[in-house]
């Protein structure tokens, strides 16, 4: 397995507790938790579909894994960051965990989690972690009948990679969600790999185009893209209020 680096922007102790939040804390402005709402529409979208395996890329701490393994028989939750894999091997093993949020300035307020305030104790067999690279998974990360990818084109090097590729980790009729702000930053994708969000030909050119553009040779969107919104505390005064675009893909050869 990839040794993960210790020296990205998601490795901080702020950053952490952020995610842990964000996974397994309170609601903020009548917004439903995110990673909860993401996995309870991918487990519909499945439908009388086979529910054996499922693929969390870009997992975090984990929330969304434990979620879709209500309804899948094994689900594997894998992210960039080692701190993150941490956590949430950390709440599967425990069953808990506990973080520091900030107030303000050097103020913060311990808090604890566990599976059995979300009545997610018993998935903790069926659910899995790993430190990798979207990009460069091995070999044995395939044959799924799901990949729920939350967040995460917007964040990596190539996105295009990843989009011409993944339906190799897919059976045939499995099923893609994906779902992103689109908030792409030089520091994190360079603009040549953009999906969207710049003019090309003398018109705007969308993140939603790039996608169709990159996996209609092997998908067919299912439905329509729906928003999905997300708040994210940074402080007991400070919250970043996103929306993210949810699209669902159909693994066709």
């Amino acid at each position: 397995m990839q040794n993960c680096p210790a020296d990205n922007m998601y490795e901080t102790d702020v950053l952490l507790s952020q995610y842990c939040e964000f996974h397994y804390g309170d609601e903020y402005f009548g917004v439903v938790n995110f990673p909860a709402r993401c996995a309870s529409r991918c487990l519909e979208l499945m439908g009388e579909r086979r529910k054996g395996t499922a693929l969390d890329l870009g997992c975090a701490v984990g929330r969304t894994t434990f979620e879709l393994a209500r309804g899948f028989a094994v689900v594997t939750g894998i992210d960039f960051s080692r701190r993150f894999i941490d956590v949430a091997t950390s709440m599967r093993g425990d069953g808990r965990i506990s973080y520091c949020l900030v107030e303000e300035g050097d103020l913060t307020t311990r808090f604890e989690r566990s599976l059995v305030d979300f009545e997610l104790e018993g998935v903790r067999d069926r659910v899995n972690f790993a430190c990798a690279d979207a990009l460069s998974l091995p070999p044995e990360f395939s044959g799924y009948d799901l990949i729920f990818a939350g967040n995460l084109i917007d964040r990596l090097k190539s996105p295009r990679l990843f989009l011409s590729t993944i339906h190799q980790r897919l059976v045939p009729g499995g099923l893609l969600v994906l779902t992103s702000p689109y908030t792409w930053l030089n520091e994190f994708t360079p603009r040549s790999e953009w999906l969207g969000g710049f003019t090309e030909g003398g018109r705007d050119f969308t993140t939603f185009e790039g996608l169709r553009k990159s996996l209609n040779p092997h998908f067919r969107m299912l439905g329509k893209p729906r928003d999905v919104p997300f708040v994210i505390r940074e402080t007991a005064r400070k919250y970043q209020h996103s929306i993210a675009e949810m699209t669902i893909w159909e693994r066709c050869r």
